[in-house]
């Protein structure tokens, strides 16, 4: 057991919710978008279109076979103008359809209300919609809503903590998008049968919080609560939420479904809760622009495949020369080499930061303060970590446990050697990948 307490190590990152009180604004459709093909967690589709081809807002363009996917639609209608490679941020390649846009924004005529009747036709209708866990994981939702435990599964804990910098998307839809949230878990408890839902939200959001206390009064939910977590990081964990709600530890390997529990993005469920109504799939995002390099930072809804650089001129442009751009928050976020790389599921920040900002202090020997120890949720040893994956002892790894990391680098931030501990964690977890597939 590594969980220590009622309330898991967290740490002071500092909250910069520059956005919270900015209303969420609609950008404009671009005139180009880039709609990657590899969106979620699992398997890339494959196009279903080719160049010269019309589509419409909505239609399916990618899809695959393989079982871990979620398909892609079109955010805008016009001509398909060529299917390209791009270098992901994660140093993999993903195939791009681009889309060149009329204006028009018509409809697919097949789009419609799914109809739902049963868990099986809910389930389908969230795979047809294309949603992943939009807390950035993109996790295929429609596999987490059909757990092998059906019978054993009995509470729905909605995420809304979003306690990483900067980042206010979630925070703006949970004030601008609450109804939906609400009809969407109502729908998940139905289908699912479970008995009670909880929304874990920091207390640094108090509007939030009292916005659905309301509305579950007035609407007599007396299953659905809201759950005020201290702002701090990493409250909005996956494991970590599970813990401070319920109690109950999750380990690595264990699943949230076998503790009885179904974890869900708040704005995967607001999502859920629109497309039961209209039928229309996953093809816009709400995310925060931010960061001492954005003109006018804002909260916005773009189309998916949008070039970062069209989301930052509609933030008024570059302030400063951006020395770092990151897609996501500071913690967890993936930095990317071009702007012009496209908007997908999973965004919730653009985040872009000037030379004074992203300054990266020079790495000194570790002093062996155990900060990096006291700060970690799980109470785990990352200069034990670095110090087995430099010596390439896959058994010292696995005695600290260290497929128990989460990579949400509240580790490296303590650092005052400011070793870069996450990513060298990260290396570890994948030598143990490694040797466990190579039989050793």
């Amino acid at each position: 057991m590594f969980f220590k307490s009622k309330h898991l190590n967290s740490i002071n990152a500092g909250h910069h919710k520059h956005t919270a009180g900015c209303a969420t604004e609609v950008m404009p459709v671009p005139a180009t978008v880039r709609i990657s093909m590899s969106q979620n967690i699992g398997a890339p589709c494959q196009p279903l279109v080719k160049k010269g081809d019309t589509v419409f807002v909505g239609q399916k363009i990618g899809d695959t076979d393989a079982f871990l996917h979620v398909p892609v639609h079109s955010s805008v209608s016009g001509k398909v103008t060529g299917i390209e490679s791009i270098r992901n941020a994660m140093g993999g390649t993903d195939t791009l359809v681009v889309i060149e846009s009329d204006g028009q924004q018509t409809m697919d005529p097949g789009i419609k209300a799914p109809t739902v009747t049963n868990h099986k036709e809910f389930v389908d209708a969230v795979k047809a919609s294309g949603l992943v866990g939009l807390g950035g994981a993109t996790f295929p939702t429609w596999l987490k809503f059909n757990p092998r435990n059906m019978d054993g599964v009995k509470v729905l804990l909605i995420n809304g903590a979003e306690c990483e910098p900067f980042i206010t998307s979630d925070h703006r839809t949970m004030l601008e998008d609450a109804q939906n949230v609400i009809d969407g878990a109502l729908a998940v408890m139905k289908y699912l049968e479970l008995d009670e839902c909880y929304i874990g939200i920091e207390d640094n959001k108090p509007d939030a919080i009292e916005n659905f206390n309301k509305m579950f009064a007035e609407q007599g939910l007396s299953s659905m609560h809201t759950f005020p977590l201290k702002a701090s990081y990493p409250k909005g964990a996956e494991r970590v939420l599970i813990y401070e709600v319920t109690g109950k530890t999750c380990d690595a390997g264990v699943l949230p479904a076998d503790l009885g529990c179904i974890v869900s993005n708040v704005t995967s469920i607001a999502f859920l809760g629109q497309y039961l109504k209209d039928g229309i799939p996953l093809i816009k995002k709400r995310m925060t622009v931010d960061g001492d390099a954005v003109s006018e930072p804002k909260n916005i809804i773009a189309a998916i495949g949008t070039p970062v650089y069209d989301v930052i001129d509609f933030c008024g442009g570059y302030k400063t020369p951006p020395t770092k751009i990151l897609m996501g928050g500071p913690m967890m976020g993936r930095a990317i080499f071009s702007d012009s790389m496209p908007i997908v599921k999973g965004n919730n920040a653009i985040l872009a930061f000037s030379k004074e900002q992203a300054w990266i202090p020079e790495e000194t020997a570790c002093i062996n303060c155990g900060r990096c120890h006291k700060a970690c949720p799980f109470g785990l040893l990352p200069t034990g970590f670095a110090d087995a994956y430099a010596a390439g002892n896959v058994e010292r790894l696995n005695d600290l446990k260290v497929m128990q990391c989460m990579e949400c680098g509240s580790c490296s931030f303590v650092c005052p050697a400011h070793r870069p501990l996450a990513f060298m964690n990260k290396l570890g977890k994948a030598m143990v990948r490694e040797a466990s597939t190579n039989g050793k």
